[in-house]
């Protein structure tokens, strides 16, 4: 998933020195203390990498990922300036940052170090957005809706990333850092200059159509998990009976994905977790619930907490269709059975 959104680098050529090397803000060290416990947090530090260009240039092709080169259409003096911040970022006491998949990425570096180095002389524009779109609908356009990956991110990612993205925003992604540099312009003795003087293809890909088998996909997944809620709770209603395994179940899974959700809001420098409406239906709460469900006769105020359970769902129902957040369409079929099955908890511990 992580190469769906493609990349972006610096590439510095000077064939009278015999020089050609890359430029690469996407690095990270794997041997870091507590590697994924930092990335997890959003503390993990990346940092500019510095490589020969053949060896950069043959892991795209042996991924048959495109590779396209933009010339830029800068001076002497500023090519000089452009390799010398470079050169100085890539000391090992400045060459590490703190990731932002938004907004400080292997992409936005591309633009913040031209901007940083040429000032107000180079512009960006707006011209090269065609339509308006929220952050998840540009992360969106790189995945199939009904894939892991992409159930993970409209999980994992809260209302924040469902906002309109400016011109300046949509360039997270390297399409658009490559597509805003073609209508860049820099001034120059009074004049506007392209940013880009030539761009040329130096590795066609093949093509291949992502078509994820069903029988794995999140749909298919999910929709049994709900027809299994469905078909015991129908079963449940017509022998006058409640499973208690499965209510306990249902109560362990949502608590725990929404300790997890809470936990990336909360306890993380991660921006994009924040204000996940996703906790609507994994509630935290359920998880400390969970002997109380499991007795054969729970207390009275359990059917009150399942009602809210109820109320959670509207309320998520009432988010997505105001757009406040988008949620994952392969969970539709699992939230529908988590309704049903509320409503029969509801009507069933009053009766008991």
């Amino acid at each position: 998933m992580y190469d769906k959104f493609g990349h972006s680098a610096f590439r510095v050529e000077d064939k009278s020195k015999n020089l050609d090397i890359v430029f690469n803000y996407g690095v990270y060290d794997f041997n870091t203390p507590n590697f994924y416990t930092k990335f997890a947090r959003g503390k993990l530090l990346y940092q500019l990498g510095v490589s020969y260009y053949q060896p950069f240039y043959n892991s795209y092709v042996a991924q048959n990922r495109w590779v396209k080169q933009q010339t830029l259409n800068l001076t002497y003096s500023e090519k000089q300036a452009v390799f010398n911040f470079l050169q100085n970022n890539a000391k090992p006491e400045n060459r590490k940052y703190k990731y932002d998949f938004f907004y400080d990425n292997c992409a936005t570096k591309i633009r913040d170090v031209l901007k940083e180095v040429l000032g107000d002389d180079l512009q960006y524009n707006d011209d090269f957005v065609e339509e308006e779109q929220t952050f998840r609908e540009l992360i969106q356009k790189n995945l199939h809706w009904n894939t892991w990956g992409s159930l993970g991110i409209d999980v994992a990612l809260g209302a924040v990333i469902d906002k309109q993205a400016t011109a300046w925003e949509y360039q997270f992604l390297p399409d658009y850092i490559f597509k805003a540099a073609e209508t860049a312009a820099i001034t120059r003795n009074g004049g506007n200059e392209k940013l880009v003087d030539n761009t040329s293809t130096l590795f066609k890909n093949d093509s291949t159509e992502e078509n994820p088998f069903f029988l794995t996909s999140p749909l298919f997944i999910f929709g049994i998990l709900g027809l299994v809620i469905v078909f015991i709770t129908f079963k449940d209603r017509k022998n006058n009976t409640r499973s208690r395994f499965l209510d306990a179940t249902i109560f362990f899974i949502t608590g725990l994905i929404g300790v997890f959700l809470l936990l990336l809001w909360v306890a993380t420098d991660h921006t994009a977790t924040a204000n996940n409406y996703n906790l609507l239906w994994a509630f935290p709460l359920s998880l400390l619930l969970i002997a109380i469900i499991a007795k054969r006769f729970p207390k009275q105020w359990a059917r009150k907490y399942v009602f809210f359970l109820i109320v959670l769902l509207g309320l998520l129902t009432v988010h997505w269709i105001t757009g406040v957040q988008v949620f994952a369409i392969a969970l539709i079929p699992l939230l529908v059975a988590l309704a049903i099955r509320y409503i029969f908890l509801v009507g069933y511990l009053k009766r008991q």
